[in-house]
């Protein structure tokens, strides 16, 4: 397909794929999906119909057939609880029988240890007994009755830690490992259950057998579980109250990470990729709502929510490919507030771990301790931390902002922009911290030990990499052809500036394919790529930022990293600097919007995604609106005074692209795109438009509207380069 073929201006789409064709056609193919769809005759949902949620929901405020309500006693929680667990089973885990009670149970082995023993036990139940259960006991010497931790075949490591600790330790066949659960589906054929629901019902069943077990306490029960093991154990927890505190462990999209801000346009996991390459750990309805998640009834911060008031602890590392930190956190807010109506807030808590999605013993005797403070046996300490900013009140509170909307004029869309543009833009940004030009060293290049959790101790084919120290002592990378260096020729660069993708920094998480920085060098560019704040290596520098620096802003910092990169590229010897072009995803279209403000420098820019301008922004519920960047990421604090007022903002993103004039500029903007309905983005754009027209620049203006929701991928990838290719021969 050329490039030429997909520049189209749009005034028919609404920015939700309008049917299961339209659908289908903006994910890739999944077989298992595809035979479902077949069999089960399943019609696409009514998006139109659902109300839309861009926000994360609140579990305290639901919205019950289109009308808000207030939950305010744990009474009206229950009740409410019971309604989300129908909803959720429907579009996200499936349905399950009755617990079963005709249980029989066979010892296959009994063995006596030194300081315990070890039991090996067949469970059988359902209808004819067809259902299986494969189960181990590590029981301590004693007469008990001892708390139990329970886990999947996976974790018996685990069980040996929980043995030593003075647990019963309890591993049963509900992991990969092991699995029973497929004899559940022979049992009871009439249910639609998905795998790692089955496996969280199956812990219930241990339970069982334990109620007959004079050593044990069941009344204790822990169920822990990390990553698949980790969304099994929220489930298991969800349908069983009787298990008395639950683990998550980096359990990541399907577990604790809410699809509404945990997919592919934050470069992490989202529910095409998982639903495609596990279909059977879910329903497969959830699959609807790859680039629909605003439309989801429900989240996964409410799997959390539907365990309360039992101790939950939910651990995460700060690398870990899975998850997403900045995603947590909210999830964790959110789901507190189910937990503050119980008084229990104490009994939510994140473990912040460093490394990726490893454990070691460490881990797992935190783990321990987590149950030994609830069961009652040591009063350990799990301090509330938090990584980003969060409290935007109390950021209001504190704050001396240049502008406010009361003291601000209207200005509606289509208005002038402003002459003073770069010094508004650089004034609403905060005030600027001092800072000098610095020179590139290699002073604080990052070792293998420090690129391998970030996943970049492989450059890629056909590629080589350089690392620099550029501005505020932070590592670059620079990907190109392999033999770059060698040669005296300069080649054309690109400054790479990323969503806000926290685990892994400027590389995609989860990704289809390679890397946009990969597929740019291969294409014969100089790629310059570094962390933004608060991702990759710096996710620690959010924590105090605003303490630190409390008239600044972090798109402000973000601005400023931009700069020094820009400085940091001019001074090496195979760039050419003049074609030096931007080229900014999703949030990062967002900076790129911000450096075009203020920075003449760069030849070209390209935005991928890129935000609507805030006077067309203004519907919460379908994109989260100006709040996303100033309170939910706090990227721009200052922006969350204008909520409701943005036609009385000094400056719009449609002003810095008519100040962009006539600079070269690549708009990829899809057509399902639910953070930028196509509609609405054809208003900025006919106007950008006429602007390059009139001063005869109309072939420096190139639009995409590819068939695709939010993310970049190869094929989107592909479409960018095309359309770059003839802007560089000009």
């Amino acid at each position: 397909m050329s490039f030429l073929s997909v520049i189209v201006v749009l005034t028919a789409f609404t920015g939700t794929a309008p049917s299961l064709e339209a659908f289908l056609e903006t994910i890739p193919e999944s077989e298992p999906f595809t035979q479902w769809l077949e069999s089960s005759g399943e019609s696409y949902p009514d998006f139109d119909a659902m109300t839309s949620q861009a926000p994360l929901p609140d579990p305290l405020q639901p919205i019950i057939d289109g009308k808000a309500t207030t939950i305010e006693t744990t009474e009206e929680w229950e009740k409410e609880r019971e309604r989300l667990l129908e909803v959720m089973k429907h579009w996200f885990l499936g349905s399950i029988p009755e617990s079963p009670t005709n249980l029989v149970a066979t010892i296959l082995e009994d063995k006596k240890w030194e300081g315990g023993r070890e039991q090996e036990i067949e469970l059988r139940f359902g209808p004819d007994h067809k259902a299986r259960l494969w189960m181990k006991l590590l029981i301590p010497d004693g007469p008990g009755p001892f708390p139990i931790f329970m886990t999947q075949e996976t974790h018996r490591a685990w069980a040996q830690i929980a043995l030593q600790r003075g647990y019963i330790a309890c591993i049963y066949a509900g992991a990969d490992t092991r699995d029973d659960t497929d004899t559940f589906l022979e049992a009871w054929p009439g249910y639609d259950w998905s795998r790692l629901l089955r496996r969280g019902w199956a812990a219930g069943r241990c339970l069982d057998y334990l109620e007959n077990l004079p050593e044990a306490d069941t009344s204790r029960a822990a169920l822990a579980g990390h990553s698949r093991n980790g969304k099994t154990s929220l489930m298991g927890g969800a349908v069983d109250e009787r298990i008395a505190l639950i683990i998550s462990s980096s359990s990541g999209v399907g577990g604790t990470m809410p699809s509404r801000y945990s997919g592919e346009h934050q470069m992490a996991e989202g529910i095409d990729h998982i639903t495609r390459t596990f279909p059977e750990w879910f329903h497969p309805r959830w699959r609807f709502f790859a680039g629909n998640e605003h439309k989801l009834p429900f989240d996964l911060h409410h799997l959390v929510c539907l365990s309360a008031p039992r101790p939950v602890l939910l651990s995460i590392a700060e690398n870990d490919p899975v998850e997403n930190n900045w995603v947590m956190q909210h999830s964790y807010l959110a789901a507190k507030k189910v937990f503050q109506l119980y008084d229990a807030q104490d009994k939510l808590r994140i473990l912040w771990r460093s490394g990726g999605h490893e454990t070691w013993p460490e881990v797992i005797e935190r783990y321990m301790d987590w149950c030994d403070l609830h069961f009652g046996n040591f009063p350990h300490v799990f301090p509330e931390e938090y990584v980003y900013p969060w409290d935007w009140e109390g950021w209001r509170a504190q704050a001396s902002c240049a502008f406010t909307a009361d003291s601000q004029p209207e200005r509606p869309l289509g208005c002038d922009t402003p002459e003073d543009l770069k010094s508004i833009v650089r004034k609403f940004l905060g005030e600027e911290a001092p800072a000098v030009p610095v020179e590139n060293t290699e002073y604080g290049i990052m070792r293998e030990n420090q690129l391998a959790p970030l996943g970049r101790s492989s450059v890629g084919s056909g590629l080589e990499r350089e690392q620099v120290v550029f501005g505020t002592y932070i590592n670059g990378d620079v990907y190109m052809p392999k033999g770059t260096r060698e040669k005296e020729a300069k080649i054309p660069a690109i400054l790479y500036l990323p969503s806000f993708a926290t685990p892994k920094g400027y590389a995609a998480a989860y990704k289809r394919g390679a890397d946009a920085f990969q597929t740019m060098a291969r294409a014969g560019f100089a790629v310059f790529c570094y962390d933004p704040i608060g991702t990759g290596r710096r996710v620690q520098e959010t924590a105090r930022f605003y303490d630190r620096y409390p008239r600044w802003s972090l798109l402000g910092k973000q601005l400023r990293d931009a700069e020094d990169a820009l400085r940091a590229m001019e001074a090496l010897p195979y760039v050419d600097t003049d074609r030096i072009w931007v080229v900014g995803y999703e949030s990062g279209a967002l900076l790129a919007l911000h450096l075009a403000a203020v920075n003449d420098g760069p030849t070209g820019y390209a935005l991928v995604c890129p935000p609507l301008p805030y006077r067309l922004d203004r519907d919460e519920l379908e994109t989260g609106g100006i709040n996303r960047w100033a309170r939910e990421m706090m990227l721009l604090p200052q922006l969350g005074l204008f909520a409701g007022e943005e036609t009385r903002l000094p400056y719009d993103l449609d002003d810095i692209m008519q100040h962009l004039a006539p600079r070269p500029l690549v708009l990829v903007t899809p057509q399902y795109d639910r953070f930028a309905a196509p509609e609405k983005v054809d208003i900025y754009y006919n106007r950008l438009r006429q602007t390059y027209e009139t001063s005869g620049d109309q072939d420096k203006l190139i639009r995409i509207s590819p068939k695709k929701y939010n993310h970049f991928d190869e094929s989107m990838q592909s479409l960018l380069l095309e359309s770059l290719a003839p802007l560089m021969t000009r």
